[in-house]
């Protein structure tokens, strides 16, 4: 069985990225940073292989057209 793509919330992405809360949501404004997804009503997270993606190479990450 495939490992499936883990859910992560804004504060552990927050943590992993060291980046801030601004920050981030200016990239995600840029296309420089994956979009997150709706998971709930009021809640949204993004997939870890999209954030593991940017991690990897963060001067060179451009969000697809789904936002990963």
């Amino acid at each position: 069985m495939a490992d499936l793509d883990r859910i992560v919330r804004l504060k552990t992405v927050l943590a992993r990225t060291g980046l801030s809360r601004s920050t981030l949501y200016r990239k995600i404004g840029e296309g420089t940073f994956p979009r997150q997804i709706p998971i709930s009503v009021h809640g949204a997270g993004w997939h870890e292989s999209a954030i593991n993606r940017w991690i990897n190479d963060p001067a060179n990450f451009r969000a697809d057209e789904r936002g990963r």
